[in-house]
């Protein structure tokens, strides 16, 4: 059973210790069941979730809700929205608000986000409403972002260098070879008016990963004076994460997800051409 369970299942160690303590977690054919137990084939397995016990507090805010069943919420996240509470955004974050969501729906549930987008990028945001589901998508999405850089550029790429903290700062970071290994995938779709709109996937997922490859590339993206970028059009990063796929933790099933790109990038493509 706990082979089963830990390998073929992919439950976490932690989850495995809660579990055994949750009445009637482990089932064998409707019988609570311990971990040294053995399957035979036709046996059917149940695991039933602990209760949550900690929640971000919650706060009514609007959410665009792209999916939800009963182990996974995907967001559309808008800009200026951090993921967590943070000095000056101490309830208006994805947290508080998606707390506010599943609470009129009677439901209390911890905050886990299977990755992080920064406050002003905008996008896809997988939620897993419970331990199971985070730790078997953790590191298993594709995703695809979007960005428009400055200057004009053409065709494919990888850049591989590493990053870090930029010394004496505390949230900017820059590319060192001290730091962590970072590679990015780029791919340009089009250009147009001293822009370029390009298309990225990523292999790590660094703290702000794409914003310092681009800027370390010579082509920060539009409205990111954080690295180099100006805010003649845009007051926030041009960066939305648009594309997701996954295999679905519990169906097994090839799930695809996208959302359109927010309006303040949409009027940047027009301005340059890039789209009509």
């Amino acid at each position: 059973m706990k082979s089963f369970l830990r390998g073929y299942c992919g439950i976490s160690a932690r989850l495995m210790v809660r579990l055994k303590r949750e009445p009637m977690g482990i089932t064998k054919n409707g019988l609570h069941v311990i971990v040294t137990q053995t399957l035979s084939a036709g046996d059917v397995v149940r695991i039933r979730m602990p209760d949550d016990r900690k929640q971000p507090e919650p706060e009514d805010r609007l959410l665009s809700v792209v999916y939800e069943d009963e182990d996974l919420l995907i967001i559309d996240k808008p800009a200026n929205m951090p993921m967590y509470p943070a000095p000056g955004h101490d309830r208006d974050s994805l947290a508080n608000a998606v707390a506010a969501y599943h609470l009129r729906r009677n439901e209390r549930l911890a905050f886990r986000p299977v990755y992080r987008l920064d406050k002003d990028t905008t996008g896809l945001v997988v939620l897993a409403k419970n331990p199971y589901c985070a730790a078997r998508l953790a590191g298993n999405i594709e995703k695809e972002y979007m960005a428009i850089c400055e200057g004009e550029f053409s065709g494919s790429g990888t850049i591989d260098v590493p990053i870090a903290l930029k010394e004496g700062h505390t949230i900017q970071r820059t590319v060192t070879p001290c730091g962590e290994s970072a590679v990015t995938h780029w791919r340009v779709l089009c250009t147009g008016r001293g822009y370029t709109f390009v298309s990225f996937r990523i292999e790590t997922g660094r703290t702000h990963q794409i914003r310092v490859h681009m800027s370390h590339f010579g082509h920060p993206l539009a409205g990111d004076d954080l690295y180099g970028g100006h805010l003649e059009f845009l007051s926030r990063q041009a960066l939305h994460c648009t594309n997701i796929h996954f295999v679905h933790p519990v169906s097994g099933q090839d799930r695809r997800f996208t959302c359109a790109l927010p309006n303040d990038m949409k009027k940047l493509l027009e301005w340059s051409g890039m789209v009509k």
